[in-house]
């Protein structure tokens, strides 16, 4: 079976026009909140021009982004916490200020950006600076390191930042080969860009396990052994999406290899079918689904279309015409936990909240990617649907996003509860959001 329903496209419009309350008293602060306010007194500033607004605004971006000297370079950063009323700026104690992970996330942003309004001046010299400092985060071993602290100094110890193979690497790969295509005018930077792309990929094609493409069963379920983490498919999704940008780029037919191996990975972690839980979801690593991050439809979209593989394609529209519009009938989760009990699958766990930004963004993309390929409106009607949680058809009852402020809140904590701080990762999620919705009107 197919789940369907329909959508009163007017809603969308009229919804998209309503901005949140900020005033309201009611604040929830994140699990792992931000404990030092900061003004990054040792930090220089360099005066920029914001991004212009047009249909989006960006101006709470532009309060994020920052342009400071770094290792004698010019460079972009993106401030990682903004804090509930003033939003001003925090610094987490084990982490720092800036990282590569949002500073990734807000590269990609400006290629969509570019894509959408065609060249700009202000957002070329931003994307420019941006991926200045992400090529000055590339560790000695070819993998990044993450954080940096307000007195600059990298941070190399802390588990979220130690250069490995991990999350803050792949999603450099995947922001420096998207940025590419609209720096190769300069010679500098394109081919620094090419340098840091390939010591990266020798390191990973180096350390992934793939001669053998074995599985193990943990908690009942059956996984790749290949992945990063072994099954961390979600990973391996923006993993994809960088080594394709890199075959795109050069031709290699070893990123090709590599992404065959992560797509059969990946592949394996969908469980259940059109007729069966979870609807062909794909989980996130073991038996574990989450929906922040969850990048598997639309990683495996794009490479079916770039090698002309039909199975690629058919297993990412199995979750997104199934498993999508049942979340959307039944209720966003932040996570779930199955089993396989005889021939089925069945929920043993489930995490409703936090519900973010980060984790609808990926299934709207799926859809509107699956739009553009096959031109079909039930596609498009999943997409606008999912575009309505940022507007306010979401379990707080409330829009995510602000059109007169630019601020997208971090979450939603309960029922008609909002985390009203305003950090990178929810606001640069929302913008991606909102362009991709911009694209589909």
């Amino acid at each position: 079976m197919i789940f369907m329903f329909k959508i009163n496209t007017h809603l969308l419009i009229m919804l998209l026009l309503v901005f949140s309350s900020c005033n309201d008293s009611n604040t929830t602060f994140p699990d792992k909140a931000p404990t030092e306010s900061i003004s990054n007194p040792d930090i220089e500033i360099i005066p920029s021009e914001p991004l212009p607004n047009g249909a989006i605004n960006f101006s709470h971006f532009n309060h994020l982004y920052n342009e400071i000297n770094f290792n004698g370079k010019k460079v972009g950063i993106i401030n990682i916490y903004s804090e509930y009323p003033n939003y001003v700026y925090a610094i987490e104690p084990n982490e720092g200020f800036a990282c590569v992970d949002d500073v990734s996330r807000a590269i990609v942003m400006l290629t969509k950006y570019l894509e959408l309004y065609g060249d700009n001046v202000i957002a070329l010299e931003k994307l420019k600076n941006l991926t200045e400092f992400v090529l000055q985060m590339q560790n000695q071993n070819g993998y990044f390191n993450n954080f940096i602290w307000n007195d600059l100094t990298i941070n190399t110890k802390y588990r979220t930042s130690i250069a490995v193979l991990d999350w803050w690497s792949f999603r450099a790969l995947w922001a420096i080969e998207s940025a590419y295509p609209f720096l190769k005018s300069d010679v500098d930077m394109s081919n620094r860009i090419a340098i840091a792309s390939e010591k990266l990929i020798i390191n990973i094609k180096r350390d992934l396990p793939t001669s053998y493409l074995t599985t193990e069963v943990i908690n009942t379920i059956e996984l790749p052994t290949w992945l990063p983490g072994k099954s961390a498919a979600d990973q391996s999704a923006i993993l994809i999406l960088g080594l394709l940008n890199n075959y795109i780029r050069t031709g290699n037919n070893d990123s090709k290899i590599l992404i065959d191996h992560l797509v059969k990975g990946v592949m394996l972690m969908q469980k259940g079918d059109a007729e069966n839980y979870p609807y062909g979801a794909f989980l996130s690593s073991e038996n574990l689904w989450h929906a922040w991050g969850n990048n598997q439809a639309y990683a495996l979209l794009r490479a079916g279309q770039a090698f002309n593989n039909q199975d690629y394609i058919d297993s990412a529209l199995m979750e997104i015409e199934n498993f999508y519009p049942w979340m959307l009938q039944n209720g966003f989760a932040e996570a779930f936990w199955i089993h396989k009990a005889d021939n089925n699958f069945v929920e043993v766990e489930r995490n409703k909240y936090p519900q973010i930004a980060y984790g609808v963004r990926p299934m709207l993309w799926a859809a509107t990617e699956a739009y553009r390929y096959s031109n079909d409106d039930k596609y498009l009607t999943i997409a606008k649907e999912l575009g309505l949680w940022i507007s306010g058809k979401n379990d707080a009852n409330k829009a995510m996003y602000n059109p007169s402020t630019g601020v997208c809140f971090d979450g939603i904590t309960g029922p008609n509860e909002v985390n009203k701080n305003s950090g990178a990762e929810s606001t640069i999620e929302s913008l991606l959001m909102l362009l991709e919705i911009e694209k589909i009107k």
